[in-house]
């Protein structure tokens, strides 16, 4: 399949499925206008779904098949559909194809190759997953948006607060205001380039000292490794890893929540309104994260972003959004995204785990030396004077506790605030004992040699099923599931079956209120057999830590994932067992969690949940 855009001059431009390009007034378009600024808009293809999304940057408008784009705007254009670059002027039409052998046109590599020279592209090998006619891709790439002032007015990042945008009106731009801040726009992105070319001379200098050096600087003790020389995008199950430029390896991590943390909304809305509803949340970020690169750190983002497993977030807008986050800071982060469910979403360590194990250069990670900083922290309302809000979560120091890092909230790591009240989960799973005591009393015998029922009462997940199939039904007792049966009904009726052989029967259900467990002691009572409850005593949360461990390791567990709601609902409806309700005993049957093997151990061991 292939992609482009062909101006009605003739100019191509093909786009690459996932790439950022920035079009505008210059040789690739073919537009002399200076109306229409060098970076006009932002254009990135999503092939699966054959269409492009436009981001508006330059002063005056685009627009979309007749739809007028403002500045930050975004929109989407379909086959066929018609980008004009400015004021109605300069369209582009908008042509998907498939081709035979999934190659572009000898047109389109000719394209290709004549953008690559105006971009300063490099040598090197493409790696297997791209395609061998793939341009070359220069540090501009990599760094799609210039920090220009324009930028600046409308977001002040470094005074830590939106500015209002101003509103032009059709009497200032006639009467040439626009053309000034063309000009004037012109020269900050001349200012812009300079800057990025001063960073990849930098980039490479300290590679040729590296090399060159036989021994670590005695500025850093921090062993390290090689600077990565192209920036890529990886995709590992629900994980994917962005590497910029310039990163390298190293014994020291410095690790950051990206949302809440670096960023923040521009609109101040809890949740972006769109792709570029973001700003750097204190001016302090960047120099900080400058310093800790040349004290030998390596600086990584993780980040979990459900939005996108939901199919609320495409993948290739929050990569853009990456790429821009990074082209503001202009320093080389790797970044961690958990775009799904899973044992990539903090606070497990499967991200972590992939960084120490995968992608750093084969240096070990120094865990005294490193720490990691979020804002998810588990801080009561009105933490901080100023009505600050309850943290979402506890996610971020809980991974920090599963990784064994020293943690900070920003407000403590950025700007040096005193340290927070915060609260941790009541459940703990590091602390569950394997050697426990499996249920009380003592003295009660699990089984009897008489026939009778056994009515289960518990959580979702809290070991109802494994604990019959390992103590009950191998000593002959019949086993009646509603998993399996499908109703209470046909339950009752399976009982009822089991009892007239002469056979015990365990019932596995959750059975919360007495309503639903009297119809198995009347069942009883009817073939005058004694009715016995074990209430299995996980609470909430050790049953929802059970969940996700099903989840994260399958191979423990034949169960499906149980809802949240099935959960509240078990706890809303919850009555205690009582004697009195007919039953002959009534155990407790304590959860003493067993393991297949130390991997098995390690994982339910995380805190799962924040």
């Amino acid at each position: 399949m292939s992609c482009t855009l062909v101006g009605a001059s003739g100019a191509r431009v093909p786009l690459l499925d996932g790439r950022a390009v920035l079009l505008g007034r210059g040789p690739q378009t073919g537009v002399t206008d200076k109306a229409c600024s060098r970076h006009q808009v932002k254009v990135v293809a999503c092939y699966p779904d054959q269409d492009v999304v436009v981001t508006q940057l330059g002063a005056n408008p685009s627009f979309l098949d007749g739809e007028k784009l403002g500045r930050g705007q975004s929109g989407k254009l379909t086959h066929g559909g018609v980008l004009y670059l400015v004021n109605n002027n300069h369209p582009f039409k908008l042509h998907y194809s498939l081709s035979n052998k999934g190659t572009t046109s000898s047109a389109e590599q000719k394209v290709l190759k004549a953008n690559d020279k105006t971009k300063g592209g490099r040598n090197g090998k493409e790696k297997e997953t791209q395609s061998k006619l793939a341009p070359k891709r220069s540090i501009k790439d990599f760094f799609p948006t210039s920090p220009m002032k324009s930028y600046k007015r409308q977001l002040s990042p470094e005074r830590g607060h939106p500015d209002v945008k101003r509103q032009r009106t059709d009497e200032e731009v006639s009467g040439g205001w626009m053309k000034e801040e063309e000009e004037e726009k012109d020269e900050e992105e001349r200012l812009a380039e300079e800057k990025l070319k001063q960073l990849q001379e930098l980039a490479e200098k300290s590679m040729t000292e590296m090399s060159n050096s036989p021994h670590p600087s005695s500025s850093s003790s921090s062993s390290s490794s090689k600077a990565c020389l192209k920036s890529s995008w990886q995709q590992i199950g629900n994980l994917m890893l962005y590497t910029a430029a310039g990163v390298k390896g190293s014994d020291k991590i410095a690790g950051f929540d990206i949302d809440g943390c670096i960023i923040t909304t521009k609109s101040g809305r809890v949740f972006p309104t769109s792709p570029d509803d973001w700003r750097i949340l204190f001016p302090e970020i960047q120099p900080r994260l400058a310093t800790l690169l040349k004290r030998g750190y390596k600086v990584v983002f993780f980040t979990n972003q459900m939005g996108i497993a939901r199919g609320k977030l495409r993948p290739e807008a929050f990569k853009s959004k990456v790429e821009d986050i990074l082209a503001k800071l202009q320093l080389p982060v790797q970044v961690f995204v958990a775009s799904g469910p899973g044992i990539y979403r903090k606070p497990v360590l499967g991200m972590w785990n992939h960084l120490c194990e995968k992608v750093n250069d084969g240096v070990t990670v120094d865990k005294t030396a490193s720490f990691y900083v979020g804002d998810a922290a588990g801080r009561p309302e009105n933490w901080a004077p100023g009505k600050k809000k309850k943290d979402f979560s506890c996610s971020d120091r809980l991974f920090a506790l599963n990784m064994g890092l020293k943690f900070q909230t920003p407000e403590e790591y950025f700007l040096g605030w005193k340290s927070a009240p915060y609260s941790l989960p009541d459940f703990d799973p590091r602390k569950l004992d394997s050697a426990a005591r499996l249920y009380d009393p003592p003295s009660a015998s699990l089984t009897s040699s008489r026939t009778e029922v056994i009515v289960a009462v518990g959580f979702p997940a809290s070991g109802k099923s494994t604990f019959f199939h390992t103590h009950i039904i191998p000593q002959g007792y019949s086993y009646v599931n509603r998993d399996t049966l499908g109703s209470w009904q046909s339950c009752v009726s399976a009982c009822e079956r089991s009892l007239k052989e002469g056979r015990s029967v365990a019932v596995d259900n959750t059975n919360p209120d007495p309503e639903s467990r009297k119809r198995y002691v009347d069942v009883a009572k009817a073939a005058g057999v004694s009715c016995r409850c074990f209430h299995f005593s996980a609470s909430l949360e050790q049953a929802k830590h059970n969940n996700k461990f099903r989840e994260m390791a399958p191979s423990e567990s034949k169960h499906a994932k149980v809802n949240d709601m099935i959960f509240h609902s078990y706890k809303k409806h919850f009555v205690a067992p009582a004697l009195s309700e007919g039953f002959a005993a009534i155990l407790q049957i304590h959860f003493v969690p067993k393991f297949k093997d130390s991997q098995s151990e390690t994982l339910f061991r995380q805190f799962s949940e924040g």
